[in-house]
């Protein structure tokens, strides 16, 4: 197949200084380094009766988010950790993601229902390093796509 639109302009490359991750109410997590959310999606294989290929079909799927944070102070992420851990009752979040395009557009996502999930740094410092703090969640609600990156400017 021949390429017809030619190379992008790389003057819209997105880098990791343009994503951004807001809690529930808008407010920008500032210490955030880094985030990531996956889906991994879980089919069940289906062949009909007289077809030679097998199918795939949908069984479940998990969303995760898993962000960096630079210590710079405690925060209410960690306070909600510890609540958790003296009471028994799991947190309930809300994050938003956000990716701005160099032409003005924006990706936005949101995710409700995030829980830790996994492996979460109370405390690890390394000599000569900055401090970070890793988490690991699950996103217990579908995710929402609020608006995509454009192409042109906006």
């Amino acid at each position: 197949m021949y390429n017809n639109r030619g190379p992008q302009d790389t003057r819209f490359a997105v880098t990791g200084k343009d994503g951004v991750i807001y809690d529930g109410n808008g407010k920008m997590l500032a210490t955030v380094e880094s985030y990531q959310v996956q889906v991994n999606v879980t089919n069940a294989t289906y062949q009909p009766l007289g077809d030679a290929q097998e199918h795939s079909v949908l069984q479940s799927y998990k969303v995760t988010l898993t962000m960096s944070q630079v210590i710079v102070e405690d925060d209410d992420l960690i306070t909600d950790v510890f609540d958790m851990m003296h009471s028994g009752q799991q947190p309930d979040w809300t994050f938003q993601g956000v990716v701005y395009g160099r032409n003005g557009s924006t990706q936005r996502m949101n995710y409700r229902g995030v829980v830790p999930d996994g492996n979460i740094d109370l405390q690890n410092v390394s000599i000569g390093d900055i401090i970070k703090r890793a988490w690991n969640m699950a996103v217990n609600d579908p995710p929402e796509l609020q608006s995509m990156l454009a192409l042109n400017a906006a």
